[in-house]
């Protein structure tokens, strides 16, 4: 069964991104803002982010709230920050395949990828 999930981890400390908050969105003729989730003490959220009758294929963005999540480990953040809202917009062409999107942060710098 098709689904998706996410992994934030912060490369900045070296851990796992706890309660960074994240939004996911449809995007197309049926747009719309699908949840807002943050991730728990495994940098994960702890239920798919769409499976069942939720997954389609379609595009799709996920928002990562990285300045909030930064400044409130402490980071000391330029005004404006160099990354605050981090918008990572993919498609899901498969309706019965694992999409992956993880994240790595730190106040200067992402990555992400198609994981599995």
């Amino acid at each position: 069964m098709g689904r998706l999930t996410t992994h934030v981890l912060d490369t900045a400390s070296g851990r796992p991104a706890a309660g960074l908050t994240i939004e996911l969105r449809r995007l197309g003729d049926d747009a719309g803002l699908l949840k807002t989730v943050a991730t728990n003490n495994d940098g994960r959220v702890d239920a798919p982010l769409l499976e069942g009758d939720a997954y389609a294929p379609g595009v799709y963005e996920l928002t990562f709230f990285a300045g909030d999540y930064l400044r409130g480990q402490g980071h000391d953040l330029p005004a404006p920050a160099f990354l605050d809202v981090v918008p990572i917009r993919f498609g899901i062409a498969a309706g019965e395949e694992h999409y992956h999107v993880p994240l790595l942060i730190s106040p200067y710098g992402y990555s992400t990828y198609k994981g599995s």
